[in-house]
């Protein structure tokens, strides 16, 4: 397997193959990551591309990630994210799920789980950015402590408090709004 240096050396001079290579490794990650913090299928996938396209423009004018190439894609991914929200007037309508099917026997026990799913995503959408941040690197991404400092760009010690934190609050939210 191809390290993501030479990789990145390889796209810098348009070498299309290891452009695809970065991007068939990385974009499911990404996508995983945005979709998580978007809830929006089409959204996380125009933001994947931006991230890739901010990719090529970094490595092109030679602004290399400085720690590690998936830290730097993840930062890139929750900048975007960051502008995104900034940018957004505030929505005021819940998500119409075209993936719920009209059989009778399952609709009330399928109404009651994206009942739930959306309780639960109004809980998390009341903790503050670096708490979601840090539960979507931890659970959504399975990243490590380390790892998730090192896209967050804190210790590990501040991780865990602000994971521990997050944690207490979804707890509190869960028994207040019985999740």
């Amino acid at each position: 397997m191809t390290t993501d240096y030479a990789l990145l050396e390889r796209a810098r001079s348009y070498d299309e193959q290891a452009i695809a290579e970065l991007y068939d490794r990385y974009a499911p990650k990404i996508y995983a990551y945005l979709y998580r913090r978007v809830s929006n299928v089409q959204l996380a996938e125009d933001l994947t591309a931006d991230v890739f396209v901010r990719v090529l423009q970094a490595i092109q004018s030679e602004q290399f990630w400085h720690t590690s190439f998936n830290a730097w894609l993840y930062r890139i991914a929750h900048n975007l994210v960051v502008d995104y929200y900034r940018r957004r007037p505030e929505a005021t309508h819940l998500p119409l799920d075209e993936q719920l099917v009209a059989d009778s026997q399952t609709v009330d026990s399928e109404l009651a789980e994206k009942f739930s799913f959306q309780r639960l995503r109004s809980a998390i959408g009341r903790l503050t950015a670096g708490q979601q941040e840090v539960l979507a690197l931890r659970f959504g991404e399975r990243l490590s402590t380390r790892e998730t400092a090192e896209v967050m760009g804190k210790t590990v010690g501040a991780v865990e408090g602000l994971q521990h934190r997050a944690l207490v609050a979804l707890r509190k939210a869960a028994e207040d709004d019985e999740l």
